[in-house]
């Protein structure tokens, strides 16, 4: 991924999600389906929303890519094309193809470590 000066800046200066300070955090909300920048969410009073990385800008118009790289902030799947973190990760390790989104950590983590060969 060739990430931005600005986000490169953003990752130098934090190591993680939770180190970004809270006046400066933006949340998605999983039930009104907003970003917004303040706990409880405005629009449908949720509190339980998802602290966002400030490298994700939410609209990926790729519709399938060959490869998926790492957040180096937060460690989701993002397009390698645009950096977008709305990604669906598929994998037919299992011998069916499958989101990996349910998989447990053990098994999520085995999937980052993989090495990937082109048959070109």
């Amino acid at each position: 991924m060739n990430w931005s000066p600005q986000q490169r800046t953003i990752v130098e200066k934090y190591q993680r999600l939770e180190d970004i300070p809270v006046e400066e955090r933006r949340y998605k909300c999983h039930t009104c389906h907003f970003v917004v920048d303040e706990m409880p969410c405005p629009h449908c009073g949720e509190t339980h929303l998802e602290i966002m990385c400030p490298l994700d800008h939410c609209s990926c118009h790729h519709t399938i890519v060959e490869r998926i790289e790492y957040c180096p902030l937060c460690g989701r799947a993002v397009c390698p094309e645009c950096g977008s973190h709305d990604v669906v990760q598929i994998s037919r390790v299992t011998g069916y193809m499958q989101d990996v989104a349910g998989w447990n950590a053990g098994k999520q983590q085995e999937l980052k470590d993989r090495v990937h060969y082109s048959a070109v």
